[in-house]
């Protein structure tokens, strides 16, 4: 069915990967090992049991590093992007995207994170991915971070606790202004940075079983945190010295709350979810941490170790655009304990009876997309880009085909929000889908969760031919770019 489309005429319609879900490739070249690549394949696990599936202890990361293996980490695998993305890249010129969101390897430039000169095979291969988008005219949008961080970090420094990690970052963002700024134009620094306490060994490299107590793991969290809000700000001061009409924007995971009802203790608890998932996009946009922040840290005696000058840092290089990623809403009440619970994107929720849910328990919401994306522009006045958005689902394999009516139905609902959102007055940029092409999930390290357009032909324990085809999500998703979103 056709519409008035209202997205603009330079929307940038694409999808995302991330490098620790595609690549593999994981110690070739001299890359060295990330945080992803200690990520275990748990087969018995509940896929509803989100903290089991990202929990990193100390002894599951020194298995991990006497270890190999690459079919219970199959982010080492991943689907072989490293080898393949030209054939890949081939056929999202084909779906006619106009932008690709990837992320960098930290640990492909500088293995340990310490070292002061990047790896040249690193270079050489992402300056070959960047021309080959160019040629193919596809905008690249990168991501310097995203849940990549180098592994001797987390146990050489306590990941972001350490100030000294800052400096380590910058130099990588500063190395990859250098030599890509040619190439990309668009960049995000932290991927959802929101999910520090969400998973903080895979976003800060904090692994809580370190620390005395709750409370002073916390405190050391909100420490990490408070080094990449300035790596962030100093990485946008760069990117804007460096790059000629760069663009940096913060990324966030929205995460709407709705009042269950309308009594207002509902309310309250809803408001104050949502005040909590602002604070993080705040200090980026606004260049400050919010009053009823300070009055938390101040009440539940957290100590955040500033150096003199990082307000000032924070105040003058805020970003351009906010970014962020939308896959489910929740519910809030007072009455939560007695209520049937579900998840999504390692967050619990009382059940929405008006809202599907995914295979994967989450609930589908595609009006909340318009409310989040209303929201925001009402809050902050930038340009938003939807750089995360999808559904997991299991996909049949039959005669060599794959139909997917059920995805082309989650995609047709969303895009009718977003543009009835911009009809109403808000800025967008672009949107990009989460796993365009299949990839290893990141929360349960499986490939039977699959989000893309195309199928890779692999299992979860990487049996597989990894040929790639079309489903019929690629053909509609085709028609949807060519028409700038009027064609549904």
């Amino acid at each position: 069915m056709a519409m008035k489309s209202y997205f603009p005429k330079d929307f940038l319609w694409g999808g995302a990967i991330a490098a620790n879900q595609a690549e593999g490739a994981w110690n070739v070249d001299g890359k060295g090992m990330s945080v992803a690549d200690v990520a275990k394949y748990k087969p018995n696990i509940d896929k509803k049991d989100y903290v089991s599936q990202w929990h990193v202890s100390p002894k599951q990361i020194e298995e991990a590093m006497k270890t190999d293996d690459t079919v219970y980490y199959p982010k080492r695998r991943g689907i072989d992007f490293y080898h393949r993305y030209v054939e890949d890249l081939a056929l999202f010129e084909e779906m006619g995207m106009k932008c690709l969101r990837v992320s960098i390897a930290w640990t492909r430039l500088f293995p340990n994170g310490t070292e002061k000169e990047p790896i040249q095979a690193g270079i050489d291969f992402y300056v070959r991915l960047f021309k080959e988008m160019r040629k193919r005219n596809i905008e690249p949008l990168v991501t310097l971070s995203h849940y990549e961080m180098p592994l001797y970090l987390v146990n050489h420094y306590d990941g972001w606790v350490s100030r000294e990690v800052v400096d380590m970052f910058v130099n990588y963002a500063k190395v990859c202004f250098e030599y890509f700024g040619q190439y990309v134009k668009y960049w995000l620094t932290f991927n959802e940075i929101d999910s520090v306490f969400r998973h903080p060994f895979t976003t800060v490299g904090v692994v809580e079983e370190k620390y005395s107590s709750k409370k002073e793991a916390e405190n050391a969290i909100y420490q990490a945190l408070h080094h990449q809000f300035v790596a962030s700000s100093l990485a946008t001061k760069y990117a804007h010295e460096m790059i000629k009409d760069a663009k940096v924007g913060c990324m966030l995971t929205r995460t709407l709350a709705y009042p269950l009802t309308s009594n207002p203790e509902d309310v309250v608890l809803a408001q104050r979810h949502n005040r909590e998932n602002y604070f993080y996009s705040d200090v980026q946009v606004f260049g400050e941490y919010p009053l009823f922040m300070k009055r938390y840290f101040e009440e539940n005696n957290i100590v955040i170790e500033k150096v003199e000058g990082d307000e000032e840092i924070l105040k003058q290089h805020t970003v351009d655009f906010v970014s962020f990623s939308y896959y489910m809403s929740m519910i809030k009440s007072v009455n939560e304990e007695s209520m049937e619970k579900v998840g999504g994107n390692l967050i619990t929720s009382v059940k929405n009876l008006y809202l599907d849910i995914s295979d994967w328990g989450w609930q589908v919401d595609p009006v909340g997309l318009r409310i989040s994306l209303i929201d925001l522009y009402d809050r902050y006045h930038l340009p938003l880009f939807v750089v995360e958005n999808g559904i997991g689902s299991i996909d049949e394999l039959v005669d060599g085909q794959v139909h997917d009516d059920y995805r082309i139905d989650y995609f047709r609902r969303h895009f009718e929000q977003m543009n009835l959102a911009c009809k109403e007055g808000v800025e967008m940029m672009g949107y990009t889908s989460w796993g365009c092409i299949d990839i290893v999930s990141a929360s349960t390290s499986q490939m039977s969760k699959r989000y893309g357009f195309i199928y890779v032909d692999a299992d979860d324990l990487g049996n597989g031919s990894y040929k790639r085809i079309k489903k019929d999500s690629f053909y509609w998703y085709q028609k949807v770019i060519k028409s700038n979103g009027a064609e549904l």
